[in-house]
């Protein structure tokens, strides 16, 4: 919290300056190594790539993911920021040469030595040193609430990678899988970790899977909370290891053919809509017989629909005043501890749409995961690239970007009050402060070659920086051209210019009013504009 002063600084804390200058020597080795040479390189420094993030937290920002480079810096439809930051060749430089490690030693700490495939082969080797050190980030700077969500998510992604996922549910379908354990109310990504797949192709499957990512990503997490995630992750197994391992209870749907369900909670055969039944399975006894009893465990059937049931599975003790449990279980088994408790909310009274309260806890804590995909890809700063650990790159900048958001927000909650746009504001301003460095370096020298580097130092805003501005030279054409009522003047589409080129601006004629751009307009000095005006009367053109 203590890091978190202002936007940039919130958003640099989850990319210390390990993983800025890690990141500044393997693109500079990169560009060193290339030949030819990269068309408009310069040499990275922390300026420069905090510029180059902030420049792609921009395009996020105005929606410009799928739009190419040359749209965002063309001097009549663009941006000025882009321009008046860096030149579109330096931007493309530093995509291009862009990396996280060094490639002539990844060999070895991929753990390809001898022609096979060893136990410890690390397919993350091209991004696992920045990945790790961000990761170990995201747990220092928040504490989650109460209630903590584990589920999946999916960056899109189409080229080749050892462990692209297909995964039809997903929106994108392709992508890297991302195991994520985020706070179920503000959704803040804790703790994150890649789903590489299995080391071997010929290996068998990982036993356990899901019982061994909720435990990683639950590690560290203060006792006392509660877990929820859905039937691929929820088992009788890890509720027990939680409880005993962690101090956490768990909460999650369940799958039909996990064997700790009794038969009688299956069937839904001849149950009214709105029934529920439930049973209180005793705690098993610890491996071995010497550690201690596992939690209590509650597992409910509810018909939502007709012939269609809910299976819960929850060990949270709030929920036992619901039941009377007659006993221990005696050995882990199906063995039901007491009898099931059933009832019907479908009589036809008031409490017919009503539903049990661990649905009702349930629905509102299971999207925290899901709602984190929602808001990083509204203003996804993702750009089209081949390579997958730049893919990556820009979801941990996205990632950040959002929880530095949270961060902001809880340090400061009556920040722009009634605002209903507050994240789009803090992502602009975070974008506009981490180009600003560079943007007034280049002001300096720009007004130093001019003779006016004190008046621009002064002055610092992005438009006097770029003397050669489109945009302010359209405001100053529009301006000499706006009729004496000051009327003001909607961008439309150029006259003279083709239409497929699509060119728009603000400038008019001064005679005929139709809109004409820089490159067709032609300038007179006042005399000759008095004098063609005498000579040639003009009228204006029949609609």
């Amino acid at each position: 919290m203590a890091a978190a002063r202002d936007e940039a600084s919130s958003f640099m804390a989850y990319f210390p300056p390990e993983i800025e200058d890690s990141v500044i020597a393997m693109t500079n080795l990169e560009a060193d190594r290339r030949r030819p040479a990269i068309d408009g390189w310069k040499p990275m420094g922390r300026v420069e790539f905090r510029a180059y993030v902030g420049l792609l937290v921009l395009a996020g920002v105005y929606r410009s993911r799928g739009e190419a480079c040359e749209s965002l810096w063309d001097a009549e439809s663009g941006r000025s920021v882009f321009r008046a930051t860096m030149p579109l060749k330096t931007f493309r430089a530093y995509s291009s040469a862009l990396r996280f490690d060094d490639r002539e030693t990844r060999r070895a700490r991929r753990g390809e030595g001898g022609g096979g495939v060893s136990d410890s082969y690390d397919k993350l080797a091209p991004i696992r040193a920045v990945w790790d050190e961000w990761c170990a980030r995201l747990p220092a700077m928040y504490r989650p609430g109460p209630e903590v969500t584990v589920d999946e998510r999916l960056v899109p992604f189409r080229g080749r990678c050892p462990f692209r996922q297909y995964m039809p549910s997903k929106p994108a379908r392709y992508g890297i899988k991302i195991w994520v354990a985020c706070d179920a109310h503000s959704s803040y990504a804790w703790k994150m970790q890649v789903y590489t797949g299995k080391p071997d192709k010929r290996g068998p499957p990982e036993k356990h899977l899901a019982t061994r990512v909720v435990v990683d990503l639950t590690e560290g997490l203060s006792p006392g909370r509660n877990v929820t995630c859905d039937n691929f992750f929820t088992s009788r197994e890890l509720a027990d290891r939680l409880c005993r391992e962690r101090g956490h209870t768990v909460l999650g749907t369940l799958r039909s053919n996990r064997p700790e369900i009794p038969r009688e909670l299956r069937c839904v055969k001849g149950r009214a809509v709105g029934s529920v039944e439930s049973v209180v399975l005793g705690g098993s006894a610890g491996r071995g017989g010497g550690g201690r009893r596992g939690p209590d465990t509650i597992i409910l059937s509810y018909v939502a629909k007709k012939n269609k049931n809910v299976l819960l599975l929850t060990t949270a003790p709030r929920y036992h005043h619901h039941h009377h449990r007659s006993g221990p279980e005696p050995r882990p088994s199906r063995r039901i501890s007491n009898s099931i408790s059933s009832s019907n909310r479908s009589s036809g009274s008031n409490r017919s749409s009503a539903k049990p309260p661990l649905v009702l806890h349930y629905n509102p804590t299971k999207g925290g995961v899901d709602n984190l995909d929602k808001v990083v890809s509204t203003y996804s700063c993702r750009r089209k690239t081949c390579r997958w650990p730049v893919a990556l790159f820009h979801n941990m900048v996205d990632v950040a970007a959002y929880n530095a958001f949270v961060l902001w927000r809880e340090i400061h909650p009556d920040w722009m009050a009634g605002k209903l746009n507050k994240r789009r504001l803090f992502l602009e301003r975070l974008g506009k402060a981490l180009a600003r460095p560079m943007l007034e370096a280049r002001a300096l020298a720009r007004g130093g070659g001019r003779g006016g580097g004190g008046r621009v130092a002064a002055r610092g805003t992005t438009a006097e920086a770029d003397g050669a501005d489109a945009d302010e030279r359209d405001a100053r054409a529009a301006s000499n051209a706006t009729p004496r009522d000051s009327s003001p003047v909607k961008r439309r589409r150029c006259r003279v210019c083709p239409r497929s080129k699509d060119v728009k601006t603000k400038i008019l004629c001064h005679e005929c009013r139709v809109h004409v751009c820089t490159h067709c307009a032609v300038t007179y000095c006042p005399n000759c504009a008095a004098s063609s005006r005498t000579a040639v009367p003009q009228t204006p053109p029949t609609p």
